[in-house]
């Protein structure tokens, strides 16, 4: 685990010291669902006559409809309104290999023993986060699914709007991400960054196992 000298610089004198929030990415984050994802995905380009490979490696960390929008410029909005929907029906019905990801049942235990307010902020929209969550067998206190937000990552609205409805100060808080989109809306939030996967972030953690350390952080490292 690397801390980054954005961390170790939050003062320890109760206004931003340990976290006081944790406001968790979903896939790839605290469900695993590369598989699943990755077959819808591949599925809709042979669909819509996408390049699959492409397609991949521009939905990371998207909405839908901004991936359908990357891979098919030359759609309209109706037709983007229509390939969305063909992608969204096809993931809600492929919930195989959908897992909790390492470390996300003990990091959750953490959460709700040390009564830690934390939330989860997905691009995914309400139906497919319950879904996907259901299917990994965890549960949620407070969910921000894209659907409930104006603008989806890398805008920070769905962590600004999780902070204020977990009740704590989005500084305060600790966002966990997998994708560079993430990491921009996070931190655009005003909250310290841990990323996954190598993800550029203020905080580098191998799994979810790491985070439960990093919230009782106090410039200690």
């Amino acid at each position: 685990m690397t801390l980054h000298p954005a961390v170790l610089d939050r003062p320890a004198d109760g206004t931003a010291g340990a976290f006081t929030g944790v406001l968790l990415d979903m896939d790839g984050t605290l469900v695993d669902s590369d598989a699943a994802v990755e077959r819808s995905w591949r599925s809709w380009a042979g669909r819509w006559g996408a390049d699959p490979d492409a397609v991949l490696a521009v939905m990371t960390g998207h909405p839908a409809e901004a991936t359908v929008r990357r891979a098919r410029p030359d759609l309209d909005d109706a037709m983007v309104a229509a390939a969305t929907r063909d992608h969204l029906e096809h993931e809600y019905a492929d919930l195989a290999d959908v897992v909790a990801a390492p470390g996300a049942r003990e990091l959750v235990e953490h959460l709700e023993a040390t009564f830690t307010p934390w939330a989860v902020v997905t691009s995914a929209d309400t139906r497919l986060a319950r879904a996907r969550l259901d299917a990994a067998g965890l549960e949620f206190p407070v969910l921000v699914p894209r659907d409930m937000v104006a603008a989806g990552k890398p805008d920070p609205e769905g962590y600004l709007t999780a902070a204020d409805l977990l009740g704590v100060r989005p500084v305060d808080c600790l966002v966990v991400e997998d994708s560079a989109v993430g990491v921009a809306a996070g931190r655009a939030a005003g909250a310290t960054v841990a990323g996954l996967r190598g993800v550029d972030a203020d905080v580098a953690v191998g799994s979810l196992h790491d985070v439960v350390g990093l919230m009782a952080q106090e410039v200690t490292a």
